[in-house]
């Protein structure tokens, strides 16, 4: 019955993975007065923002815009491992050896949001001041 169990929780795991990115909804727009750049369609102007990289001549905005995108990916698969660590601490049956290893997986998901978190306030930090030496 738990050899059941487990394989029910993890297809449905590894099915929800598999179609999460046709979850996400995504928008499309076609802007005829584009110059020709992805970041200003839709209508909106995005320069400098966030979502895209501000390519008009600094590399301190690809570096914060590649480092966003890196930590987003790196918490998403956090969120995941900490989900997947919590189904192998539901389903360990009270096994000492399948709790430790549950509660690792948990123990590394978090200690990596962490290091990501540190890394994004030193890389802007670092950034900032190189910025305001360099007069930039």
């Amino acid at each position: 019955m738990i050899k059941r169990i487990k394989y029910l929780l993890t297809t449905l795991t590894m099915s929800g993975l598999l179609f999460l990115p046709m979850m996400i909804p995504a928008v499309a727009h076609a802007d005829s007065n584009s110059t020709g750049s992805l970041c200003t369609g839709a209508g909106l102007n995005v320069q400098g923002s966030s979502t895209c990289p501000d390519t008009s001549g600094s590399i301190n905005n690809i570096i914060k815009w590649v480092l966003d995108i890196f930590s987003v990916i790196v918490g998403i698969a956090a969120v995941v491992m900490i989900v997947v660590g919590g189904l192998k601490y539901t389903i360990s049956g009270g096994d000492s050896t399948r709790v430790s290893g549950a509660k690792d997986t948990i123990l590394f998901a978090i200690v990596g949001l962490v290091v990501v978190a540190l890394a994004q306030i030193i890389v802007h930090f670092v950034l900032q001041n190189v910025q305001s030496r360099v007069g930039g």
